[in-house]
């Protein structure tokens, strides 16, 4: 019997939905996946595979081989805290150390990207999934 989503990390929850084979991908060639499956609570917003297609395969290819700008920009993706739909207003601040703004509206915004799926709770924290990559400047 599978689990729900509630009893397994961000990781494995990741891991199971099927769309994110680069993100784990990459949090892998970062060395953060141990810190996301740690106790949190961290708020993930997770960019499906599509998003990441978005990016030109010679940047994408780059960013991977770069350790520190890779771990930048996945960290801009983390914040300490679960910060649920409801009360995501404002900004917060990232584990990368900027802030990140969310935009209300009939369609959810972090920055410029559009929250697809909400509130996908787990062990240690809560998934929201967006259609794009966040770049820190």
């Amino acid at each position: 019997m599978r689990k729900s989503e509630s009893e397994v990390d961000i990781v494995e929850t990741a891991k199971h939905a099927g769309a994110f084979g680069t993100l784990l991908t990459a949090v892998g060639e970062a060395g953060l996946a141990k810190t996301l499956k740690g106790k949190g609570p961290f708020t993930v917003f997770a960019p499906t595979d599509a998003a990441f297609e978005k990016i030109p395969k010679d940047v994408l290819s780059a960013v991977l081989k770069d350790k520190r700008r890779l771990t930048q920009i996945l960290t801009y993706h983390v914040v300490a805290g679960k910060v649920m739909s409801k009360d995501a207003k404002g900004c917060a601040k990232t584990i990368e150390g900027h802030e990140i703004c969310f935009h209300g509206g009939r369609n959810m915004k972090v920055e410029d990207a559009v929250i697809v799926q909400k509130d996908i709770e787990c062990s240690n924290g809560v998934i929201h999934v967006i259609d794009s990559v966040l770049m820190p400047n």
